[in-house]
């Protein structure tokens, strides 16, 4: 990892309003930052859109009949999309205070969804970021119950991904708002993915003893889980580096010490792959056929990382400039990958029928 200077909190947040946080971007094998030959893009005419005109498409969570829920961050609107397109508003989500890269974030159901009816959501309030549940019973959502608050709120750097682990524990990714600080800080929620019950309290095991599972990240919004149940993370880089780690119980990894990997000091965990900051912005992560899949924002790419042995071959960019940004990766019922546009953010050139949610088959 390499060393950065302290930077003052009101320069850096400055340096962050004007896009760095989200201006990353690609290529590098593990741990390198030499960009590596792009790698085909899927076939001509297999990518299709399954929904079009959405309001930047945040989070996707397949319900078990095989339809998904689809947050949107700015309109603040719980959509239900099937796989034939058909799409339909199950909720506008009360309480959510969109400001710049907050709003309606995250989504996921309960693995007990068929018997408790519950899902949960991340989003932006008038204090806070929190963590809510509330029961779907398929046609309309109830009065959200909070499950996590106080975690810190900015204009950037909001985290914002939900994903339930192999283990049923609720997995919950914060960013630190524009203050470096808070991601060393194993007594604040921002800068961290936390481990919580379905309830909200710590979850048994965590290493700290709060909910806390690893910390000094700057920006994490992407979470997946292999076939051998390793946690993986996107995390977005300052102006040098963004990553992909793998995630240990209770692992720093080193913001705003260190970006990218070479660290001589065992404290911090290098990442499994790094990239520039103008081929990526890492968002969305999901792992499928022997890879995991981040969609990238300032890169307008999804980038293909296989793995093997514990450590990660070249990453291949597929889709790059097709589609223009993308937010979310998410690996759909019927084996393909849901990727959604993030166009119309404020950072994105929109095409007439941004924003989208793809359907994208897999080789």
């Amino acid at each position: 990892m390499r060393k950065h200077p302290t930077v003052p909190a009101a320069v850096l947040a400055t340096v962050l309003a004007l896009g760095a946080c989200s201006s990353g971007g690609g290529s590098g094998g593990s741990g390198g930052s030499a960009s590596p030959p792009p790698g085909p893009s899927a076939p001509a005419g297999s990518v299709r859109p399954v929904a079009t005109d959405l309001e930047v498409p945040w989070a996707v969570a397949f319900l078990p009949g095989g339809d998904a829920l689809v947050t949107e961050r700015q309109s603040a609107r719980l959509l239900r999309v099937a796989p034939s397109g058909e799409t339909s508003a199950v909720a506008t989500v009360p309480g959510v205070d969109p400001l710049g890269e907050g709003g309606l974030l995250g989504v996921a159901v309960s693995p007990a969804f068929d018997d408790d009816r519950l899902v949960y959501l991340y989003y932006t309030a008038a204090d806070d970021n929190r963590v809510v549940r509330a029961a779907y019973d398929g046609r309309r959502l109830g009065d959200p119950q909070p499950v996590v608050t106080g975690i810190p709120k900015g204009s950037n750097h909001n985290g914002g991904r939900l994903a339930f682990g192999p283990d049923g524990m609720l997995y919950v990714t914060t960013g630190e708002v524009g203050d470096p600080s808070l991601a060393q800080d194993r007594d604040s929620l921002g800068g961290k993915i936390l481990r919580v019950t379905p309830e909200g309290a710590p979850a048994p095991g965590n290493p700290f003893g709060n909910r806390v599972w690893s910390y000094g990240h700057r920006n994490v919004q992407g979470i997946a889980w292999d076939d051998r149940n390793r946690l993986y993370a996107t995390e977005f880089g300052q102006n040098e580096f963004d990553e992909v780690n793998l995630i240990e119980k209770g692992g720093n990894y080193g913001w705003p010490e260190v970006e990218g990997e070479g660290s001589p000091d065992d404290e911090f965990v290098d990442p499994l792959v790094t990239w520039t900051t103008d081929e990526a912005s890492p968002s969305g992560l999901a792992y499928a056929n022997g890879s995991l899949w981040a969609a990238a924002l300032a890169g307008e790419r999804l980038w293909e990382v296989p793995l093997a042995d514990g450590g990660a071959g070249e990453p291949r960019a597929r889709l790059r400039g097709e589609y223009g940004r993308l937010r979310a990766a998410v690996r759909a019922p019927d084996g393909t990958l849901w990727v959604t546009t993030s166009n119309r953010d404020g950072r994105g050139d929109p095409a007439d029928s941004d924003d989208r949610i793809l359907t994208v088959p897999l080789p």
